[in-house]
């Protein structure tokens, strides 16, 4: 029997809102991440929500969807994104 991906790996992967850069959860740098999630939801024209939302709600998600197996180390990396993208959208 095939193994079958996760719905949740799929919208992260080919989200219909947004065009995210190869990987970029992977990254160390929470401004990085904030940086190409804010120019990834500045250029969708496919978004339903303002690009801040749909931004913060895609870091959000891939937090929620990584769950258990995220390291502390690096979720506290991408909590720290989502300071950085607030502060990108002028939004602290």
């Amino acid at each position: 029997m095939p193994s079958q991906r996760k719905w949740s790996a799929e919208v992260t992967e080919h989200s219909d809102a947004l065009n995210l850069k190869k990987h970029i959860f992977e990254s160390d740098a929470p401004k990085a991440i904030a940086l190409s999630l804010k120019r990834s939801a500045e250029h969708s024209d496919r978004r339903k929500a303002e690009p801040y939302r749909s931004a913060m709600s895609m870091l959000t998600f891939y937090i929620n969807r990584a769950g258990k197996n995220l390291d502390a180390k690096h979720r506290q990396t991408l909590e720290a994104a989502k300071d950085e993208l607030r502060q990108a959208f002028g939004r602290n």
